[in-house]
């Protein structure tokens, strides 16, 4: 067997880890890992795709940023070494600031968004949104530009993510898990290419 063996082929001989993803060479791509396969990420996302993350993280700032650390992608979210994510808009409450380390966020934030773009709809609505389950992220948004809404999940009590409220027009989004959210659905799809 070969010493010298590239960081993708390993990927391809066994699961797929922090490890080996961290490894990869600069190509020009983002990847991310999901319950140990490394998957390609779509190309950049589309102008109405940032218009909106960017959007949404200015409104959570406006009225959370005193109790909450608020990122934008890229940015890693390590939730086990063989799920490795990287959500669109996050929040972490600051009593929870110590998983921000160097590598990344190390464990589950408070809330993960994914901003669904035609290439991700499966990805997001399903294989991540089970990891976000799984490793125990309290809320998950899915906003769906195309539709103009914005869907929130919570975990329930049996740890299992249920669809709590679909916000379209201008209804107020609010979260009882997150009580410092508050703003008017309509307000990030202002900028989106029709």
């Amino acid at each position: 067997m070969e010493k010298n063996k590239k960081a993708t082929d390993k990927v391809k001989e066994q699961p797929a880890t922090y490890e080996t993803y961290a490894a990869l060479p600069d190509d020009g791509n983002r990847y991310e890992v999901i319950d140990g396969v490394l998957e390609l990420m779509s190309p950049s996302p589309t102008a109405s795709h940032q218009s909106i993350a960017s959007d949404l993280c200015f409104e959570l700032k406006q009225s959370c940023k005193s109790d909450y650390l608020i990122y934008v992608a890229p940015l890693d979210v390590i939730l086990s070494n063989t799920n490795v994510v990287q959500p669109d808009a996050i929040m972490i409450h600051r009593s929870r600031k110590h998983i921000v380390t160097s590598r990344g966020i190390e464990g589950p934030p408070d809330l993960a968004v994914e901003v669904l773009s035609p290439s991700s709809q499966k990805r997001d609505r399903l294989k991540k949104r089970a990891v976000y389950e799984k490793h125990g992220v309290p809320e998950y948004w899915i906003i769906d530009p195309e539709a103009r809404t914005l869907e929130q999940f919570h975990l329930d009590e049996r740890g299992k993510y249920e669809l709590t409220q679909l916000y379209e027009n201008d209804e107020q989004v609010v979260s009882n898990r997150l009580p410092c959210v508050s703003f008017e659905v309509s307000r990030l799809f202002g900028d989106v290419l029709q």
